[in-house]
């Protein structure tokens, strides 16, 4: 399995879990309260493997937090009602330029840094 599927997997079951903490109502609902702990467990084990696989610590971590808040803030508004604001949705904008930057930024094999 490649490390960009491993990676998906690893957003996926994040942004699960997140979404299911919100339905567990204070871990009171038994059922979204268990797919937010095998969701996190499984978010953390495919990002163990990510990185054993040798994606950088940064770069992994920032395309994993950067899609993970994106998805979270938008199913958060259709899902929940959540308000999403301007400044909010700009923000949202940085934080994924700044993980592009990150990873346009890192040294590749056979480039001048790598």
């Amino acid at each position: 399995m490649t490390v960009w599927l491993l990676l998906a997997g690893a957003i996926a079951a994040e942004v699960t879990a997140t979404v299911a903490l919100r339905a567990s109502d204070g871990f009171g609902r038994p059922a979204a309260s268990a797919v937010v702990v095998v969701g996190y467990i499984a978010a953390f084990f495919l990002l163990s493997r990510v990185l054993a696989q040798g994606l950088a610590l940064g770069v992994a971590y920032g395309i994993w937090s950067a899609i993970g808040v994106t998805l979270v803030s938008v199913i958060g508004a259709v899902w929940f009602g959540d308000r999403l604001t301007w400044t909010q949705i700009g923000g949202i904008a940085l934080v994924v330029a700044g993980v592009l930057a990150l990873e346009l930024g890192r040294a590749h094999p056979g480039g001048p840094h790598g």
